[in-house]
């Protein structure tokens, strides 16, 4: 037997694997979902926080006007 059969045979044998490898990393499509799923309900959670605020705002407006100053002097 010379090198290149042994290559081959070497290739053939890493080729052959038991089970669906589908099946085997499907679980890490499932997680990644599962993972921007809820990412994407945290961010959704953030929707309109500045509204449900407003009159705060409005109350620390009114307390502490700004004042303008011309080109960062002051």
């Amino acid at each position: 037997m010379n090198l290149a059969t042994t290559i081959v045979l070497a290739a053939a044998e890493t080729e052959h694997h038991g089970g669906n490898v589908m099946a085997e990393t499907f679980i890490y499509g499932v997680v990644a979902f599962v993972l921007f799923m809820a990412l994407g309900l945290v961010t959704l959670s953030y929707r309109n926080v500045a509204n449900r605020h407003a009159h705060k705002a409005e109350a620390y407006a009114a307390k502490n006007p700004v004042q303008q100053a011309g080109h960062g002097h002051h």
